[in-house]
């Protein structure tokens, strides 16, 4: 009896060993673009994945392993939602929106408006990619439609929109305000009215089925430690 006891103590050891597997795994977080400052911060041991929202969404569904998606709006987090492959997603950020122009800024750009100016070559996210249609909501407060004639290149994530404009490919981009002290003196950031910003919100959520390490991941994200380190980046406070 006393045999048989102790084998079913060794098997409850085991089995509470393997338990925990999912979190003995390193955490992956899938992050949005314009989070590659960030989102590594949160938690030194897990490891960050970076891309468009969208893409990374195509991922998840197509079974890539993540534990957390960050994404720069809500559609794709709401899509996957809808498809029980992530939990009810939470806000935890907010950013603005700015023109980027090359450093010797041939073009002019100095306002908005500018951006209609004829032979202005303007680069912007893809429609669809949070980027792209945040900064087309921008344009329309502005009611700058015509300004969407001299676009010249779409990109699927902002860092596509930030090369194009730092390699002299494009006279003007319009991007995070995040986005700008990453380029360095290759570009300038030129403002847009708070009349015409977008409301730009950050969600995160824990990919199905969810783990001890990512419900961790997001209370520092959404804490104290979580919230100090977005600010040193330059985002916003989530409303």
């Amino acid at each position: 009896m006393r045999r048989l006891a102790a084998l079913a103590a060794v098997a409850a050891a085991v089995l509470a060993g393997c338990s925990g597997g999912d979190d003995a795994e390193t955490l992956v977080v899938f992050a949005a673009s314009s989070l590659s400052d960030v989102a590594g911060e949160i938690d030194p041991a897990a490891e960050p994945v970076y891309g468009g929202s969208n893409d990374l969404a195509a991922q998840i569904r197509d079974g890539a392993r993540a534990g957390v998606f960050m994404s720069a709006s809500a559609k794709p987090l709401e899509e996957l939602r809808a498809e029980e492959l992530v939990e009810a997603p939470v806000v935890f950020a907010s950013n603005a929106l700015v023109i980027i122009v090359p450093a010797k800024n041939a073009a002019g750009i100095s306002h908005i408006v500018d951006l209609t100016k004829p032979g202005v070559k303007l680069v912007l996210g893809a429609e669809g990619v949070p980027i792209g249609d945040y900064a087309r909501e921008s344009i329309e407060l502005a009611g700058l439609g015509a300004a969407l004639e001299n676009v010249v290149s779409l990109e699927e994530d902002v860092k596509g929109v930030v090369a194009k404009v730092a390699l002299g490919e494009a006279d003007a981009g319009i991007v995070y305000a995040t986005d700008v002290e990453a380029a360095g003196d290759d570009v300038h950031a030129v403002p847009i009215s708070e009349h015409f910003q977008p409301q730009i919100r950050y969600y995160a959520a824990i990919v199905s089925p969810g783990s001890d390490a990512a419900k961790r991941y997001l209370q520092t994200l959404r804490g104290e430690v979580g919230q100090a380190a977005l600010r040193r980046a330059g985002f916003l406070p989530a409303p």
